[in-house]
Order: C-alpha cells, then sequence, then structure tokens
C-alpha cells in the first residue's frame, strides 16, 4: 500500500514539476520591430544580445535576458560622438553586423562602419557600458566580423572579396580569417579563405555573410548566411576537426530558411538567416536570427526583427526549427520564465506611455550622432529647438525617433507649438528613409491661420502637401497628433480637445514606406521631429509624452 502511494506520488510530481517547468513560451520575434543581424553570448546565466543600428544614434543596443524571453535594453555600444558619427551617411548606411564575445572577463563586439574605416572592435568589462573608443583592424578587409577564441589563440571571421578580387559571378563572396591580438586588438595581415561562394560553388551562390565559429564536442562549426537578406536568405552550416579548416558543409544545408514555401500562408515570416546559436537555460540549444514579417508578398515596414528556434542535433550537425518548416510565432520550452515587474515587453501585443520629463531610455533614437544642445527635458516636457536641417537630408536635424514594432499599432503624442511662419513645423514623422517618410504636424497657411498639416517626402528633399486642416482658437495651446498603422495602410489623426480626435486622412499608402519600394536595411520609426527647413530661427516646439499600442491578430 505504502509502495502504490510512494509510486503515485512520484507519479504527480514528476508530472508536476514537467507541466510547472514548460510555462515559458519563447513569442517572436523576441525584439519587435527594427532589431536586425542578432548576435548572442551567453556568460554563466546571463544572456547578452546586440543589433544593427545602421545610421541611427546611439549604436549598436545591449541587451540582457536570463530567460531568453524577457529581454531589459541595458544600454547602447556607441553611445557617444567621440566614438563615432555618421554624419553625411544615409540612414541604411553607418554600422552593419556586429557581433559579440566574452573571454577572459573582457567582452568584445566586432562591427563595420560601411563607407569609412570599416571593421573595428570596441570592448568593456561590463557589457552596460562603458565601452572602448573603436579599434579599427584595416587588414580586415569586408564585412560581418566576428570573433572566436581557441585555447591559446584567437580569430576574427568575415565576408571579405573573391579570391584576387576576381569574383566569378555577381554576389561571389568569400568566408575570411585573420589571427586576432585580444589584448593589442589588432589582426595579423594575412588572412586564409575558409569558404569560396557557399556551401557549393559551382550553384554561384551569393552573399555568404554573418560567419560564426562555434566547437560544440570535437567539432569546429562554421556556419553563415547565405542567399541574400531577401526572401532567399538562409542559414548554412559546414564543420572541421580544426579552427582554420578545411570545413566540409552539411549535405543537408540550408539549415534554416523559409523560401520556397507558399506564399499563401497565413501570417508569414520570410527572409529567416543570418543566425547565431547559443545554449539555453534549459540546456537545449537555440539559434535567434533575423526574419521578416510581411503584411502581403515582400511589403513589410517594421524592418529585420530578431526571432528565435530551436535548434535540433542530428548526426552532430544543429538544424534550426527542425520539426516544421515555417517558422512559429511561439514556442513551447522548459526554460523557467523569469520576468522583472515593470520590464516593458518586446515581444507580443504592448502598450508603453513615456512621459519626456525625466532623461530619454536607452530606446530613443537619433539620425547620426546625438547633440544635446538643441533639445532639453523638463519637469513640463522635451523642448526642441527648429533647426534648418530636415530629414530629408544626412545631418541631424531636431529628431527623436522610436521604432514601430508591430504592423497594427498606433503612436501619438502632445504638442505645444505655436508660429507665425509657413516654413516652421513640428509634429510626427513616420520614417523609412530620407525619401520615404509622412509628416503630420502643426504650421500656419500662408495667410498665417495655424492649420495642421499632412506631407508625403519626395526626392531630393522635396514634399507634397497631401492635406491640411484649419485649427480653431483652442488649437493655440496643446495639440494632440496620432499616426496609426494597419498593415498597408496610415492614418492620420490630431485633437484639439484631449483624446477627441479628428481623422486628417486615412487609408494612405503604407507600401510607399515599406522596405520593398524604399529598399535598404532599416524599419520604420515613430519620431518627434521639428524643423524651419532651411532658415535660421529661434522658435521651439515642446512634446509632453509619447504613447504607443501595438495589437497584432496573431497575439490576440
Amino acid at each position: 500500500m505504502f509502495k502504490k502511494a510512494f509510486l503515485l506520488l512520484t507519479a504527480f510530481c514528476l508530472i508536476f514539476n514537467l507541466v510547472d517547468a514548460q510555462t515559458t513560451r519563447l513569442v517572436n520575434p523576441i525584439l519587435a520591430g527594427f532589431y536586425p543581424d542578432p548576435s548572442i553570448i551567453k556568460v554563466g546565466k546571463d544572456y547578452y544580445l546586440v543589433n544593427s543600428t545602421f545610421a541611427y544614434f546611439p549604436g549598436i543596443p545591449i541587451f540582457h535576458s536570463t530567460d531568453l524571453k524577457n529581454w531589459k535594453q541595458i544600454g547602447n555600444v556607441i553611445d557617444r560622438p567621440s566614438q563615432m558619427n555618421f554624419m553625411g551617411d544615409r540612414v541604411t548606411r553607418g554600422l552593419f553586423a556586429p557581433a559579440i564575445n566574452y573571454h577572459n572577463g573582457t567582452f568584445y563586439i566586432t562591427c563595420t562602419q560601411i563607407d569609412h574605416k570599416g571593421n573595428f572592435v570596441v570592448t568593456a568589462k561590463n557589457p552596460a557600458g562603458p565601452w572602448s573608443d573603436p579599434a579599427f583592424l584595416p587588414s580586415v578587409r569586408g564585412i560581418d566580423p566576428s570573433l572566436f577564441f581557441d585555447k591559446d589563440k584567437a580569430y576574427v571571421v568575415y565576408n571579405g572579396d573573391a579570391p584576387d578580387y576576381k569574383p566569378l559571378y555577381s554576389g561571389h563572396r568569400t568566408i575570411r580569417m585573420n589571427e586576432f591580438d585580444p589584448v593589442k586588438l589588432t589582426a595579423s595581415a594575412e588572412n586564409q579563405i575558409l569558404v569560396n561562394g557557399g556551401v557549393d560553388i559551382s550553384k554561384k551562390p551569393v552573399w555568404i555573410e554573418g560567419p560564426h565559429i562555434m566547437k560544440v564536442g570535437n567539432w569546429y562549426y562554421l556556419y553563415a548566411a547565405e542567399g541574400g537578406t531577401s526572401v532567399n536568405h538562409s542559414e548554412v552550416v559546414l564543420r572541421s576537426k580544426s579552427a582554420t579548416g578545411p570545413f566540409v558543409p552539411y549535405e543537408n544545408n540550408p539549415i534554416l530558411t523559409q523560401r520556397g514555401l507558399p506564399a499563401d500562408r497565413k501570417d508569414p515570416v520570410t527572409s529567416a538567416g543570418h543566425a547565431d546559436f547559443v545554449e539555453g537555460p534549459d540546456g537545449k540549444w537555440y539559434a535567434i536570427f533575423l526574419a521578416v514579417r510581411p503584411y502581403e508578398d515582400d511589403y513589410y515596414n517594421t524592418g529585420r526583427e530578431t526571432f528565435i528556434a530551436p535548434v535540433t542535433w542530428k548526426d552532430e550537425w544543429p538544424v534550426i526549427n527542425a520539426d516544421v518548416k515555417e517558422i512559429q510565432y511561439s514556442y513551447a520550452t522548459n526554460i523557467k520564465e523569469n520576468k522583472t515587474p515593470g520590464l516593458q515587453p518586446q515581444s507580443g501585443n504592448f502598450k508603453y506611455s513615456v512621459a519626456l520629463n525625466k532623461p530619454l531610455d536607452y530606446s530613443f533614437l537619433f539620425l547620426r550622432t546625438s547633440d544635446p544642445s538643441w533639445y532639453s527635458i523638463g519637469k513640463d516636457g522635451l523642448t526642441m529647438k527648429l533647426k534648418s536641417e530636415t530629414c530629408a537630408g544626412t545631418g541631424n536635424p531636431a529628431f527623436i525617433a522610436k521604432r514601430q514594432q508591430h504592423l497594427n499599432c498606433s503612436f501619438d503624442t502632445e504638442l505645444s507649438f505655436d508660429t507665425d511662419k509657413a516654413y516652421e513645423k513640428a509634429g510626427l514623422v513616420i520614417f523609412q528613409n530620407e525619401e520615404h517618410y509622412y509628416y503630420i504636424c502643426k504650421s500656419v497657411d500662408e495667410k498665417q491661420r495655424p492649420v495642421v498639416q499632412l506631407y508625403k517626402s519626395g526626392k531630393a528633399g522635396e514634399t507634397e502637401l497631401l492635406t491640411e486642416q484649419p485649427l480653431t482658437a483652442n488649437a493655440q495651446g496643446k495639440l494632440q497628433l496620432r499616426i496609426r498603422s494597419n498593415g498597408a495602410f496610415y492614418a492620420f489623426d490630431y485633437a484639439t480637445t484631449a483624446g477627441k480626435w479628428t481623422t486628417l486622412k486615412d487609408n494612405v499608402d503604407g507600401k510607399f514606406l515599406s522596405t520593398h519600394t524604399a529598399g535598404g536595411f532599416v524599419g520604420c520609426v515613430f519620431a518627434l521631429y521639428a524643423t524651419s527647413n532651411g532658415k535660421e530661427t529661434t522658435s521651439t516646439a515642446k512634446f509632453t509624452r509619447v504613447d504607443y499600442a501595438g495589437n497584432d491578430s496573431v497575439y490576440r
């Protein structure tokens, strides 16, 4: 009798523990919105993740987690203009593909400053910063560098030119390796080719990039993206008994891709690749990677986002998302969730409100550099001086942004701004790049009557006035402005009385802001924006808060 009761109790405990352990679902994307080119490292029980930011400043956000689900941004790697700035760069240039590593008490991040000095490394003892000034690596000629530490040796591995600078076809690249000195932060002058073209050069593979090396058991695994960062994107893997090769490709490559799936599948995820592997807190392996959520065909405005999927080991090869072809919007795990009270979610549906009477948090973005001379924060809000620069140029306009993180969302603010000059404007912009944005703003018309206006960007800094409405006398104080996204369409609203919204214009073409139309590598951001359009002025605009709410059907 006792034995039977004991066995029943044991079985109950096992079942209870299993159910209790499987309470964490990893929801994709784990970082919603414009968080491309992810790289991850595990140090003890802590995980640190970084992403590309291109010409936005501060550069390279760094996130921390203990459960791979709940992520907190703890800083930015490039957070001082003295480290570097991106003045003169188009928004889709700047910083490409950072990689994070840890060795002997030091964190290392390698990255590419495209079009300028190229590849560099920065270090820190604390991942929250401060990070060192960049040490550039002139002998590492290419993009997407990452480090690998192997006993008493260290290497930098990266995407390089075709052999002898003679590509056999468009997109022909190599994966190369240089020895790296982790103390002097220098790379050897000599390099060797680890991969030529891709896993099978006879098939003319393109854009082998984003490489990493890891050692698991007795094997060294070299894994990289292949196929370009659009719908043909993929991840491939090779292995060797030596860190320097020769590397043999997996016969069932790619180990991750979404190409070839039915285009009409429900809630598709596409363009998956640029992966990094990590062992989870449950002892299982996971891959983080970039992918996108289109609302139609290849149209998406939220940019390339950070996703996660489980890794299955098959005959000592890692395969991502092995059980189903389609990337899932959530995965059940045995991970114990560690949720911090008050932590802003980065996945699923969420909303937030930020009072602009305190220092801006790490997620706010500027264009190309940070210059506190044109804005200040007081107890009643954020005051921005109108600058002559516009967001159509390549300077540092009065522009402070947050990412669009859902297909269906709204972003609003409260504005105090008065002017008698038609060239002075302040409001909200939904911005993809210098030639693809919409701007809802307060200004005056040609007769100096206050109006709310909606502009659409054009070529070479030109803008088109889509519509305007006069504002009544009670709008001389605070005005609320709101932008709503509904996949392929945007709507623009205003309110002269708090909460009583009037639609200025709806069903505005959202595809104009898509990566498919605009090109480049970034995603849309909502920005507080004030400009005097090339003229000098002393005028200011005050913003008291920003509110965001995202509500995508796949999470309901």
